[in-house]
């Protein structure tokens, strides 16, 4: 699995621009164990309350986990909740345009969960197209991020921002550029979308699409084909949920199981597909190796509850889940024979320390430019009672066995002892 481990540290610090429908997503977490007096309704005993970015900001979520230099045009209300959404986004160091529109309210989806069971979900949004002038400022703003990037997201969810003239423009003006377009859609006149990279339906979105139930493999293919001939689409990537996804292109297809069975949310998984096909798309891999690291994610995701994220650190275990044998983890003894079979072979040998308790994007750059100082690096990691030790006993997040099998799936590393 070394060559997706290196796949997925080669989409760090891309650059993307995304342009999309910005939310706040809220998850009001409880036990319902009473029918409310005044009518034949549960009671939710709130335990716990929980906000995060949805829309294109966990599009922009998902890419901050990558170090990703994210560019990002949308529109909010003038009101607390945009504030609200505007300070999460410098929480994530987002580079934004936000256009404010006093006509209506930020939209925000609130989720009241009893035992993992979501009870009610209350959408506060006005959705109606925005204005010419706002349309207009839009663009303007788009096209210089368009500029910075490597990729771009348009993340379409139908609440009026990503109009007809925004589409066929920033289109037009990403391929002129010859910046590749993910589009997420959630409008089924595909028409709007019409010479998109590549568009990430899911199976019920493009039933909707199609006017028709699709029943089997064969169908979804057949009608994906059609789509890409019609709209001048290079690939369309459809997700299937428990059943993994296809790719779809004119002359072939790819089909990927899905990483996980145990789905327990798939809230916002399409926004983490979306975020890594567009890395990948940035760091110039092939498709198929694209989709892979995006399957991956996906199934990291779906097993969270929310609108949650893929973490560099559960990337590198789901995708060396396998591969028991800790090839470079030594003990001491043992790592001094090596050392001086190095020192014999006149290697330049490079030392590191730390936790590395959920790896990061700055723990790759470490491990990076200490290899360009050395020709054999050497990283030594803290045990968990010696991080228990100095940090707390809440820390470590992830035991050593765990983060062991991370470090050991890193290209750069030759050495590893605890």
């Amino acid at each position: 699995m070394a060559d997706i481990s290196q796949s997925i540290l080669s989409l760090l610090n891309r650059k993307i621009f995304c342009l999309g429908d910005l939310m706040l997503d809220k998850y009001v977490l409880g036990a319902t164990n009473r029918i409310s007096p005044e009518g034949p309704i549960p009671i939710l005993d709130v335990k716990k309350e929980v906000k995060m970015l949805g829309g294109v900001g966990n599009v922009a979520r998902n890419l901050s986990t990558l170090a990703t230099e994210t560019h990002l045009v949308s529109l909010l209300g003038n009101d607390s909740i945009g504030k609200e959404v505007e300070k999460k986004l410098d929480k994530i160091n987002v580079n934004k345009n936000i256009v404010k529109d006093s006509n209506r309210p930020t939209i925000s989806k609130s989720r009241f969960i009893s035992n993992n069971q979501q009870i009610l979900r209350v959408d506060k949004e006005k959705v109606l197209p925005i204005s010419k002038n706002i349309e207009k400022k839009i663009f303007e703003y788009s096209k210089k991020k368009i500029l910075k990037a490597d990729a771009v997201v348009i993340s379409d969810y139908n609440k009026g921002l990503i109009t007809k003239n925004i589409l066929k423009n920033v289109i037009s003006f990403s391929k002129k550029h010859k910046k590749p377009i993910v589009v997420d859609p959630k409008n089924k006149n595909f028409e709007n979308y019409k010479g998109a990279t590549i568009i990430t339906p899911n199976i019920k979105e493009l039933e909707l699409v199609v006017r028709k139930k699709l029943s089997n493999e064969n169908e979804i293919i057949k009608y994906g084909k059609k789509l890409i001939l019609k709209f001048n689409f290079q690939y369309l990537l459809v997700t299937l949920g428990k059943s993994g996804m296809i790719l779809i292109s004119r002359k072939k297809v790819f089909k990927l199981d899905a990483e996980t069975k145990d789905v327990f949310d798939v809230s916002g998984a399409g926004d983490t597909v979306v975020s890594f096909v567009a890395a990948g798309l940035a760091s110039s891999l092939k498709i198929e190796e694209v989709i892979r690291i995006a399957n991956v994610a996906a199934g990291v995701v779906v097993n969270k509850s929310g609108t949650s994220v893929a973490h560099l650190s559960e990337m590198l275990i789901s995708t060396n889940k396998n591969d028991y044998h800790l090839s470079k983890v030594m003990k001491l003894s043992e790592a001094l024979r090596v050392t001086k079979f190095w020192y014999g072979k006149k290697e330049k040998i490079g030392f590191t320390n730390g936790c590395f308790d959920y790896l990061h994007p700055g723990h790759i750059f470490l491990f990076e430019q200490a290899k360009k100082k050395c020709s054999k690096l050497i990283v030594a990691v803290n045990s968990d009672s010696s991080i228990k030790k100095n940090k707390g006993p809440s820390r470590p997040k992830q035991k050593i066995n765990t983060r062991l099998q991370v470090l050991n799936s890193i290209p750069s590393i030759d050495l590893i002892i605890v």
